[in-house]
């Protein structure tokens, strides 16, 4: 049969005030019939770009060039969709080629139910009745694993996990049957466990539809899991492809072998835990825990006659200076609550949690800011915790400015270029505004504003998670340095067991709000206890296909050992 997708000669450009900004440089690509093309690099490489001239989705000022020469599945038509009307893209989308967005979120139309919009695409390429639509769009959520399809059909976007919302957006795609599906970035946000279980349905949209998958990606366990090709692309050329387990086996290209190179693996964290145990005072482990917690417990009231949502249910932890704790577990586990416990914007429902040596259990807020200037807190997502009408020095110049330590931003300056020279920007970038720096230098200024105050104690947030590999490793080694030269204390929470392994000294795994396992790297992932610890470790694509493969089995065992 013919391939489904056959570029030729791509070249994207797009039109800026600053003139004409090339994105895409002469690539050549073919997809063929049901099988996993990955697609891989850096932010700015031209991965997404690339994948979207398949459905026609660039936007206006886009100037486009060559060929994307896209197939039915039967392979009885064929268009070049660069030169397609704007009636005939209507018709290939959805029936030939489908998406699946990055953030199923902002993909969903929140005042529709997911029924509707899922049988949007059956209204608009075909004559079906009511009932006949509503049983297609039933069987296809089953398929996608929505639990009890027939009335949750009837549920609107914000009733479903972020997991399940990727499921619906797959569902969508996979309605009119198309021979290949762009899947974008489809598990960047989701814990390992959840995304294990995407990856599982990909894989059943390819063994069990016979759609061919164009997955963009920047995680390269995920690319050995799934893929059967990869594409390498960086600053908008392909440097390489090949076969999966060539390319991981034997890159070519050095772009490529240090793309693999970046990426975290569990076990690399234990040379660099003894050299900072290494550096510890004798006395060390009798010194006061900058974090006491005991039987911590936080409830959130329930409303509207619903019971109370137990978020954190007895945890006892400790963290002692210029130690990092690492704190693991699937989204709703309790991680990012305590975090917020521990800088006060949570309250304490029950037991002890004494940070700095302040209770914070019915802690006025007048008794606790003072403390406030002790903690540095490095957010998830930087570009939603800068505020976009300041620039970036103003922005780290103002724990400065609301603790006292300046009278406004100027009188800050001196201080914010050292921070700034500090997480490797030049201090030009101070000038900018957040939305002219890319997600890791955002993620640096951020680091550098939790440090202004020089923190006893760092709380970060998944400050890696939505990273490319590269500028991810980048950021930790800062990350590491840091604290290598100002030994202040941290929780580092992540759903990443490879990224924690890198930089913690000991991890604590959460599960439904409870403390399932505490240990260093070595003990927690080398030889896990707890079932709930051993499901975490093996649904954590790792960047081997040979060794995935393995690791794979071994969730499926689990699985069903669970079910």
């Amino acid at each position: 049969m013919n391939d489904v997708v056959e570029i030729r000669d791509l070249t994207v450009s797009f039109a800026t005030d600053a003139g004409q900004v090339q994105a895409v440089d002469g690539v050549s690509l073919s997809v063929h019939p049901g099988e996993v093309l990955a697609v891989v690099g850096e932010s700015g490489s031209g991965k997404t770009v690339t994948a979207k001239t398949i459905l026609g989705l660039l936007p206006e000022t886009a100037r486009v060039r060559g060929a994307v020469v896209l197939s039915s599945k039967d392979g009885t038509t064929e268009g070049d969709v660069v030169t397609m009307s704007g009636a005939r893209l209507r018709q290939v989308r959805g029936r030939d080629a489908a998406m699946v967005f990055q953030e199923p979120s902002t993909a969903l139309n929140p005042v529709y139910p997911v029924g509707w919009q899922i049988i949007e695409g059956l209204r608009a390429h075909g004559k079906y009745t009511k009932a006949e639509a509503r049983a297609k769009a039933i069987d296809v959520m089953r398929r996608v694993g929505i639990p009890d399809p027939e009335e949750r059909i009837d549920h609107y976007p914000h009733q479903f996990s972020g997991g399940q919302k990727q499921r619906i957006v797959i569902a969508q795609a996979l309605i009119l049957d198309p021979g290949v599906i762009v899947a974008d970035e489809p598990t960047t946000a989701l814990d390992v466990t959840v995304q294990a279980e995407i990856l599982d349905l990909l894989r059943r949209c390819r063994d069990e539809f016979g759609a061919a998958v164009v997955l963009i990606t920047h995680n390269m366990g995920v690319v050995a899991d799934l893929a059967d090709r990869v594409a390498v692309m960086y600053q908008g050329k392909l440097v390489e492809q090949a076969p999966v387990r060539e390319l991981f086996a034997t890159p070519r290209e050095p772009y490529t072998q240090q793309l693999l190179a970046a990426v975290p693996r569990i076990g690399e964290g234990l040379a660099r835990a003894h050299e900072r145990a290494a550096r510890r005072a004798d006395d060390w482990a009798q010194q006061t825990p900058v974090v006491q917690a005991h039987d911590l417990r936080i409830v959130y009231p329930g409303r509207f006659r619903r019971p109370d949502f137990v978020a954190v249910d007895g945890v006892d932890l400790a963290i002692r200076p210029g130690e990092v704790l690492g704190l693991v577990g699937e989204s709703g586990s309790g991680k990012t609550t305590i975090g917020r416990a521990m800088a006060g914007l949570t309250r304490v429902s029950g037991g002890s949690l004494q940070v700095l040596g302040v209770e914070l259990r019915g802690v006025h807020e007048r008794d606790f800011r003072p403390v406030r200037g002790r903690i540095g807190f490095v957010f998830q997502d930087p570009a939603t915790s800068f505020n976009p009408l300041l620039t970036i020095a103003e922005c780290v110049a103002e724990p400065l400015v609301v603790h006292g330590r300046a009278e406004n931003p100027a009188d800050a300056r001196t201080r914010v270029d050292e921070l700034l020279e500090a997480v490797q920007l030049p201090k030009a970038f101070g000038a900018r505004f957040p939305h002219e720096l890319s997600g890791g230098q955002r993620q640096r200024a951020s680091l550098a504003r939790a440090l202004a105050l020089d923190p006893e104690l760092l709380i970060a947030d998944e400050p890696t998670s939505a990273l490319d590999v590269s500028v991810q490793a980048r950021v930790l080694d800062l990350f590491d340095e840091l604290h290598r030269e100002l030994g202040f204390a941290a929780l580092f929470i992540s759903h990443d067991l490879a990224v924690v392994d890198m930089l913690a000294d000991r991890i604590a795994v959460l599960h439904h709000g409870k403390l399932v396992e505490e240990g260093t790297g070595d003990e927690v992932l080398g030889s896990p206890r707890d079932p709930y610890t051993q499901r975490l470790l093996a649904s954590l694509p790792v960047p081997d296909p040979v060794e995935q493969a393995g690791r794979r089995a071994e969730w499926e065992r689990l699985r069903a050992a669970e079910a």
